[in-house]
């Protein structure tokens, strides 16, 4: 009830924004566009989200925060709605420009906790959508630990392609088709008009619908709400519900580290493992955990995804789409699976109220569908994913693994130094069965920013290399990427670790069985080579390329930034 000043006691924060006559001037300044006094005396919800003409991954955003607004209205709040930005993977990929997407991470997370702390909200309500938005709102919702949720708007449909279903990732690989003398340009264009089909995020299992499953295993996303597509009429209804939500978790004072437990980050790793999604997943599960002040390590990964059996048939790895297994009964389906083994810790809670295991248990499997096997079934009998180390990765790299691939490879280095030198080879038809390729320098600080190698990975699979060659790097990959690609590798080329020491022709040898990557030449030799290596020079020395590169940790420590140490 309000207080006798007209207030309502849930004003936790906004109290001080908007009561006493000391603050008419933010009052005056609230009525100039449109909240009246009644609206104030209420609690204050941010409803933030990352609409952007740049990508259809956010578009529905606009939509679906007048959703989001109605049931905070309809619950007795009042929400005020903000911007934040985003960068798309896809567009930006093989560009300049993919260097901006995980730096945009930091600043999207900062300007969350800018807006909400800047404008003291009772709770805040994050639409996300493309790869990045989605663990930057959760680490924004962490370190501000104010009653709220997040809410993905959904996957884009599948494409169609002479009768089959199509994403991004098949325009990539048509690119080294094409390339190769296999394709034709004309179907390169055909392919490219009808792979994204409408607004949405892209449509395989890639690094947005990783994330967006990892984050209602996690239980800051309203359960059944992140696998609805994006223009699913159904997408509108799970939007009003998270608004009427938002205000039940105010009235009971449930904050998000009471849901982001160690417990439910074990959850969310599950997630990435059973579903071999993008190891994209393992930065931002450790940058989440970070900003919890949960402690949480690379070999967290390996140890779950070890005991963690394959469970749904999704691309790149799979044979079905994002869109596919909502229909076949969605993300807690999944989550079924896991419980029914034991592989989920279902005591974890909610953010709805329940435990993952009750969210398990209201799963509603749709009859005859394919996508989800039975866990007696699994299409691969541990997780979709690895942690190496060695004395290429000190520290340790990550490899995906979908069940079809090479556990070992040996082969010479070809060595680039950058992301756009490996991708002419593999064009100028340079890269041989049997290569590892090596692109480095495209780290936390090397790149700046850790771009993703999905053109070269996509050249290389339409150039039908995709079974005989291994690819390194201390960058990134991207979730639609296949083959054996191993990523992160930490220290990175940039702070001098051992694959800054590679020439071409040294023997690589990757060994996913002993979780071992490994360069076959003595320790003295490797040393040697260390010992006369000099730091490049930063490729940007103002900005925030600058900024990122001077506070970026390690990638095997989720590539967060943090202020300088003395």
């Amino acid at each position: 009830m309000p207080d006798p000043n007209g207030a309502s006691p849930l004003k936790r924060q906004s109290t001080r924004l908007t009561e006493g006559d000391d603050r008419a001037p933010a009052r005056a300044m609230l009525r100039a566009i449109g909240f009246s006094r009644e609206d104030l005396a209420k609690p204050l919800i941010g409803v933030g989200h990352s609409w952007i003409e740049t990508m259809p991954c956010n578009y529905n955003h606009r939509r679906l925060t007048e959703k989001v607004k109605a049931g905070i209205r309809a619950a007795g709040g009042t929400p005020m709605e903000f911007n934040t930005i985003a960068v798309s993977d896809g567009v930006s990929m093989g560009t300049e420009g993919m260097k901006a997407s995980l730096v945009s991470r930091e600043v999207i997370a900062d300007s969350i906790e800018l807006v909400a702390r800047g404008h003291l909200f009772d709770g805040l309500v994050m639409i996300v959508g493309c790869d990045k938005t989605i663990p930057a709102a959760v680490m924004a919702l962490v370190r501000l630990n104010i009653p709220g949720l997040a809410l993905y708007s959904g996957t884009i449909g599948p494409g169609r392609y002479r009768g089959k279903d199509i994403t991004l990732q098949e325009v990539f690989e048509a690119v080294g088709a094409v390339s190769a003398g296999t394709m034709t340009r004309d179907e390169l264009r055909e392919i490219e008009e009808a792979a994204c089909p409408g607004a949405g995020a892209c449509g395989g299992q890639f690094t947005a619908n990783t994330m967006a499953t990892a984050i209602e295993f996690l239980g800051i996303s309203p359960a059944g709400s992140n696998d609805v597509p994006a223009l699913d009429p159904h997408k509108d209804v799970v939007a009003e519900q998270a608004g009427r939500l938002v205000m039940d978790l105010i009235a009971k004072d449930v904050r998000p580290r009471q849901i982001v437990t160690r417990a439910a980050l074990e959850n969310g790793i599950a997630s990435v493992a059973a579903t071999v999604r993008s190891t994209n997943g393992v930065l931002h599960l450790l940058a989440i955990a970070r900003e919890a002040g949960v402690p949480l390590t690379i070999d967290d990964f390996d140890r779950v995804a070890s005991r963690t059996p394959v469970v749904a048939s999704l691309k790149p790895g799979g044979d079905y789409v994002a869109k596919d297994l909502h229909d076949a009964g969605g993300i807690r389906l999944v989550a079924q699976r896991l419980a029914e083994g034991g592989l989920i810790n279902g005591d974890a809670r909610t953010v709805d109220g329940r435990t993952l295991a009750q969210v398990a248990e209201s799963a509603v499997e749709t009859p005859g569908q394919k996508v989800v096997t039975l866990l007696s079934k699994p299409l691969k009998p541990t997780g979709g994913l690895a942690i190496l180390r060695g004395n290429l990765a000190p520290e340790g790299c990550v490899v995906k693994l979908a069940g079809h691939e090479r556990l070992l490879h040996r082969g010479p280095a070809r060595v680039f130094d950058s992301e756009e030198a490996a991708f002419e080879a593999v064009r100028a038809r340079q890269i041989k069965a049997g290569d590892v390729v090596v692109i480095r320098y495209e780290g936390p600080v090397g790149g700046p920013g850790m771009r993703e190698m999905l053109g070269v990975t996509g050249a290389l699979v339409g150039e039908g290399l995709g079974d005989s060659v291994a690819l390194i790097t201390d960058g990134r990959f991207s979730g639609a990427t296949h083959g054996l690609m191993v990523g992160h590798i930490a220290p990175e080329a940039a702070r001098g670790g051992p694959i800054a020491a590679l020439r071409d022709g040294d023997p690589i040898v990757i060994d996913v069985t002993k979780r071992q990557l490994n360069v076959e030449l003595p320790e003295a030799e490797i040393s040697r080579r260390i010992n006369v290596w000099k730091p490049r020079p930063p490729r940007y020395s103002q900005g925030v390329f600058a900024k990122y590169a001077a506070l970026v940790s390690s990638a095997s420590e989720g590539a967060v930034t943090r202020p300088p140490t003395t």
